[in-house]
């Protein structure tokens, strides 16, 4: 009687704790300690999934005794894979740097009616990488800017004298940029975000505060907010938000509770917002602060997921390619740099550039082209 009782109270607590992990959002779990990390690594959930049970196929083969609760277990561990692999496949596993050739030559012939009417459209190329105190360095960060043609280029983890030599490398290969950096602390280069931003696009101011914590900043590592200053053009928001670590856990949501209050479709500027960076957290995390107004909806029909922002990787089919840490293959990893943008934009391409894992940084870059008009 007792065996059966706890074999019962096994299955029943494996199922309990393998539908909060698959979707924690539904209890509102989301963003609580430890779970937050374990819905972060959908893809290494999978592996883990199989590998329990090849490990549950031993007893189920040699056992008698133990085939009913193996079986179950085995059943609900093999549901829980099959729907991590369905939410990944549904959220896209394609547009890694590998792609790259394949991906610019189908661009080019998709959009070569939109470059024949490119004085009706703005078109805007976003680069975002986390590099981890300045580790790549200004030469290699500066030569990925330009090989991807960036206008915008996001850079948390970055110091301000980093960004100077970016620009003036740019500036020498012909394609000038204009550096704000916030920071809040010279100690640690992880206090240091930059950004980078094309003339081309006019001129920017910086609105958010020197000082960490909202209403001004997010709280522990700076994000740069730039608006246009005469008003016209996208405000264009280089984001920093801290690690959901133990003790930081109440400063990680409020940062992105934050964020989601910056990505408001109907502030200052004619373009909305683009808001792109480390944001330490995954489509996931974000449930539950999109936008609830009704504008929160891209021009592709893709819904917003944080404030009125959309996500460019969940529009292109790229969602579930993992940005960090480096050393995981990009299926394994967690995507938590992202691009996002109001309805204003509408996304042409977005990738995971998976090139640079040797380039010292833990992130990978991420690059995307948003278009309007």
């Amino acid at each position: 009687m007792f065996s059966v009782l706890f074999r019962g109270l096994l299955a029943l607590a494996t199922l309990a704790v393998l539908v909060v992990l698959a979707w924690p959002q539904f209890f509102g779990l989301q963003s609580t300690w430890v779970i937050a990390h374990a819905v972060s690594l959908r893809g290494l959930a999978v592996v883990v999934a199989v590998a329990l049970l090849a490990v549950l196929a031993i007893p189920l083969l040699l056992v008698r005794s133990l085939r009913g609760i193996t079986t179950v277990l085995m059943v609900l561990l093999l549901l829980f894979g099959a729907v991590n692999t369905g939410i990944l496949l549904h959220r896209g596993i394609g547009g890694t740097a590998t792609d790259a050739a394949g991906a610019a030559d189908s661009t080019a012939d998709t959009d070569a009616g939109a470059a024949a009417s490119a004085d009706t459209a703005a078109s805007i190329t976003v680069l975002s990488w986390n590099t981890l105190g300045d580790a790549p360095g200004a030469e290699n960060i500066a030569a990925l800017a330009l090989a991807e043609d960036a206008d915008v280029i996001t850079l948390p983890e970055t110091t301000e004298e980093t960004g100077v030599l970016i620009a003036e490398a740019m500036r020498a290969a012909g394609r000038p940029m204009w550096v704000h950096t916030v920071s809040f602390d010279l100690i640690s280069k992880a206090r240091s975000t930059t950004l980078l931003i094309s003339p081309e696009l006019g001129d920017y101011t910086v609105t958010s505060s020197a000082g960490s914590g909202p209403p001004g900043n997010t709280n522990t590592l700076p994000t740069v907010v730039a608006k246009p200053v005469d008003g016209d053009g996208p405000t264009i928001i280089a984001v920093h938000a801290v690690a959901p670590i133990q003790f930081e856990m109440s400063n990680w949501r409020s940062d992105l509770d934050w964020l989601a209050e910056q990505c408001d479709a109907t502030g200052p500027g004619t373009d909305g917002v683009i808001m792109a960076g480390d944001f330490n957290a995954t489509l996931d995390h974000f449930a539950g602060r999109e936008s609830t107004s009704g504008s929160g909806t891209s021009s592709t029909g893709t819904n917003a997921v944080l404030g009125d922002c959309a996500d460019a990787a969940a529009s292109a089919g790229t969602a579930a390619v993992g940005t960090w840490p480096t050393w995981a293959p990009p299926l394994l990893g967690s995507p938590i740099d992202h691009v996002l943008a109001t309805a204003d934009w509408r996304v042409q391409a977005m990738r995971v550039i998976d090139t640079e894992d040797n380039a010292g940084s833990d992130h990978r870059p991420i690059v995307a082209t948003l278009t309007t008009g």
